[in-house]
């Protein structure tokens, strides 16, 4: 028998926390799931698209206003993410082998300003919550600040190419 449901995320419940380190340190915060919505059948996911407001990456670590509104206003920029073009990054093509236990392999389509490469990850379904924690290689979306592949001499200033997004996606 093949079933098959459709689930729309709860964009209200679901996070999604990045994480950025550096030779010196690391920063971290937030940005909103916009929308989104996962097919599973069979015990697996057979598709699924999630769309990610940039515009609202937000930075959890640094205290000061000042500082903070430089550091997500830098992220916002071109060096980074170039929202005022790329307002959206989208998770699309989302597939996994069977479910074992509670855990699958997934395969999406990610994209970043623009640019989309495959991403494979693995994820956790618990009732209505999938979790996963996400590792992106920012230079593969032509994300070259501070990246010790593309500058030489960076020292303590260098940005390490990957990133981190723990996914706590609620779906209804």
């Amino acid at each position: 028998m093949v079933w098959s449901q459709e689930f729309i995320a709860d964009a209200s419940s679901s996070t999604l926390k990045w994480n950025a380190k550096k030779v010196s340190g690391e920063h971290y915060g937030q940005v909103k799931l916009k929308e989104g919505k996962l097919v599973v059948r069979d015990n697996q996911i057979a598709g699924g698209n999630f769309v990610i407001n940039m515009e609202t990456i937000t930075c959890e670590d640094l205290q000061s206003p000042d500082w903070n509104k430089k550091l997500v206003d830098h992220l916002k920029s071109d060096d980074f993410f170039s929202v005022g073009s790329y307002k959206v990054a989208l998770l699309s093509n989302v597939r996994s082998d069977m479910f074992t236990g509670d855990k699958a392999k997934v395969t999406a389509d990610l994209t970043i300003k623009g640019i989309t490469n495959p991403i494979t990850f693995e994820v956790t379904r618990n009732g209505n919550v999938y979790t996963s924690k996400i590792t992106v290689d920012r230079t593969l979306y032509d994300i070259r600040y501070g990246s010790g592949k593309f500058f030489q001499g960076l020292g303590d200033n260098m940005i390490y190419d990957d990133f981190t997004l723990e996914v706590n996606l609620v779906v209804k």
